[in-house]
């Protein structure tokens, strides 16, 4: 028992460390980035800004390395099988869009999808560790962050402008703003005493 506490604990330390460095680096790199719109542009410009490209993608690695390494002591924890699975994709499209640039399109474009479905089906499936408003919270975020996702990428393809007045760059930040969120408070949720369902 005490292992499976020092896991939560170690998770939820973690967990909660990542959209915290996260977001942060991003509204850096957003006031650093010489004529860079929140509205317009797409977040992963600023992983080829010079201003800001090593803030950027060394916060995204990080990001994706710490889910990784988060869903495993959360996998000691609670002993589910889809964990890991979950966790590893996640952080892997992330590490993976932090090194493949958008100047790689093809290849960053896979790996920023991976990162951005797994992501708000992370949050959706946590739903089932948690008691309380957070579990509905969970689902909430995962929810919002894909139908963003869907209207973001008919909006790209140019199947239907689903944009409206937040742009192309706040449609994509409501992809995945909603699931960082979701991630501190769950990060908060893990720290505490009592927090978990056993």
């Amino acid at each position: 028992m005490r292992r499976t506490n020092n896991s939560q604990m170690i998770a939820g330390v973690l967990l909660f460390l990542l959209p915290v460095q996260f977001m942060i680096a991003l509204m850096a790199g957003a006031a650093m980035a010489p004529g860079y719109s929140i509205n317009l542009n797409a977040i992963s410009d600023l992983g080829v800004t010079g201003a800001t490209a090593w803030l950027f993608n060394s916060s995204l690695f990080l990001a994706g390395l710490l889910n990784v390494i988060g869903g495993y002591f959360l996998y000691r924890s609670y002993g589910r099988g889809w964990i890991l699975p979950v966790f590893v994709l996640t952080g892997a499209g992330a590490m993976g869009a932090a090194v493949f640039t958008l100047d790689i399109p093809g290849i960053h474009g896979l790996f920023a999808l991976a990162a951005f479905v797994f992501f708000n089906v992370e949050a959706i499936a946590c739903a089932s560790l948690v008691r309380g408003p957070l579990k509905a919270i969970s689902i909430i975020a995962g929810i919002v962050g894909l139908v963003f996702l869907v209207t973001h990428a008919a909006s790209d393809f140019g199947i239907m402008s689903l944009y409206g007045p937040i742009g192309h760059g706040g449609s994509e930040r409501m992809i995945v703003y909603p699931a960082l969120l979701w991630l501190a408070g769950f990060g908060g949720y893990l720290m505490a005493p009592f927090g978990a369902k056993r």
